[in-house]
């Protein structure tokens, strides 16, 4: 994590914050990230308050959404953010020249591809080398949402509604976007720096000032003694998204400090630690990783809620939810007892992603053909296409276990570890 006294500015980023870098050692362009998604969380504020709809046009909330979105990209990424708008035109060209029979595939192909070809160059030719800044995460996210918005086109112009599942039905887009509203659904402020992807038509309801409303129409309102619709505030679930970010970081700081990483490849870890206790060490190392990401998601979730976007309705006991753009649930996570669990509660988006773009529209073999997709996006290499194998084995393997509980305990649980390792990015 630190970086080595007098180490150069290897990054493309902004160089501002470099002395606060080098007083915590900790690298560059990871203080950019983090200033950015904090600042992110104060415009958040101030755009939900002073640019609402009842302030401020849709325009108007565009434009501002777009503006920042880019500043907060060239600051984390400097001239390799090149990337991210030179893919958002291509695909703004193809969106509008594009048949619409084909304009899902032909946003597909080249979404999917310009991103592969980033990946190699980085793995291949690069080695992860050259520059620190990693750029390929805000890229994965603009490709999500590339197509999708594609997808949902073709379903909203080029299909009858009864060729639709209910839920395409209900995200199929009537109408190509305005290039406003396209660069604001790619490139708008709370999602730019950490995702989530989300559906172009919540995202332009919250624009407009409908998101909130659409979800309490689906409640009875006067069976529950209230005259008129609520307004829910999302302070409340920002501040309880701040605190798990806030512990999230602690524990990351803490483990990674304590449990390093690279010692797993040192000699005298390899020659003379018992076997059970390398064990031991290589579980804490990988649980270690888990907290950045939770800091990094819930971060993310809590700018976009305290804009006032992510509100998903009205739980049982009658709670206001603020879930809709949630990437995780912990308590699930950790608690998980099958594979299946885990991954439905892990980088939740992505797995919606992949099942409305390829699952849900693969003529053949879905299954086979969602996991490629995932490995593909994640640029994972050996390990990332060993998860199906993990996931399709499991059972089988849990069959010889079966007269041996603990046996059968210890393999579930090291499944649902080594899974949950290999689907980190």
């Amino acid at each position: 994590m630190a970086e080595p006294p007098g180490a150069p500015h290897r990054t493309t980023g902004s160089t501002l914050l470099h002395p606060l870098s080098a007083l915590l050692g900790i690298p560059l362009d990871q203080i950019n990230f983090v200033a950015c998604q904090l600042f992110a969380l104060l415009a958040a504020f101030w755009f939900r308050i002073y640019l609402s709809p009842s302030h401020a046009s849709s325009a108007v909330r565009h434009a501002f959404a777009t503006l920042f979105g880019i500043y907060f990209a060239v600051f984390c990424f400097g001239w390799y953010s090149i990337h991210l708008f030179v893919l958002v035109m291509m695909n703004y060209g193809i969106m509008n020249m594009a048949s619409i029979p084909n304009i899902h595939r032909y946003s597909f192909v080249v979404a999917m591809g310009y991103l592969t070809l980033c990946h190699i160059s980085r793995i291949y030719i690069f080695h992860y080398g050259i520059l620190t800044t990693d750029f390929s995460g805000p890229l994965m996210i603009i490709t999500q949402k590339i197509t999708t918005l594609a997808c949902q086109l073709h379903d909203g112009i080029g299909r009858q509604a009864e060729e639709l599942t209910a839920e395409q039905n209900r995200l199929a887009v009537k109408s190509r976007p305005s290039l406003l509203e396209y660069l604001s659904y790619l490139l708008n402020f709370m999602s730019i720096i950490a995702g989530p992807c989300s559906n172009y038509k919540d995202y332009i309801a919250f624009i407009e000032g409908r998101h909130v409303h659409m979800k309490l129409l689906e409640v009875n309102w006067k069976q529950k003694g209230y005259d008129r619709l609520p307004d829910p505030s999302p302070t409340g679930a920002v501040m309880y998204k701040l605190c798990i970010t806030l512990v999230s970081l602690i524990l990351f700081l803490t483990l990674t400090k304590n449990f390093p990483m690279a010692y797993i490849i040192d000699n005298e870890f390899l020659d003379k630690t018992p076997f059970f206790s390398r064990l031991g060490y290589l579980y804490v190392v990988t649980q270690a990783a888990k907290p950045k990401y939770y800091f990094a998601w819930t971060l993310a979730d809590a700018v976009n809620n305290a804009a006032g976007y992510g509100f998903s309705g009205v739980d049982e006991r009658g709670t206001f939810r603020w879930d809709l753009l949630s990437n995780l649930n912990i308590w699930n996570i950790e608690t998980a007892t099958s594979f299946k669990m885990y991954i439905e509660n892990w980088n939740i988006q992505t797995a919606a992603w992949l099942k409305r773009v390829c699952y849900d529209r693969a003529p053949w073999y879905p299954t086979a053909l969602t996991f490629i997709l995932s490995a593909l996006w994640h640029d994972k290499k050996q390990l990332q296409t060993l998860l199906p194998l993990v996931s399709a084995s499991e059972d089988s393997l849990r069959c010889c276990y079966l007269g041996s509980h603990s046996a059968g305990c210890v393999l579930h649980c090291g499944t649902i570890r080594y899974a949950g390792c290999g689907a980190h990015h």
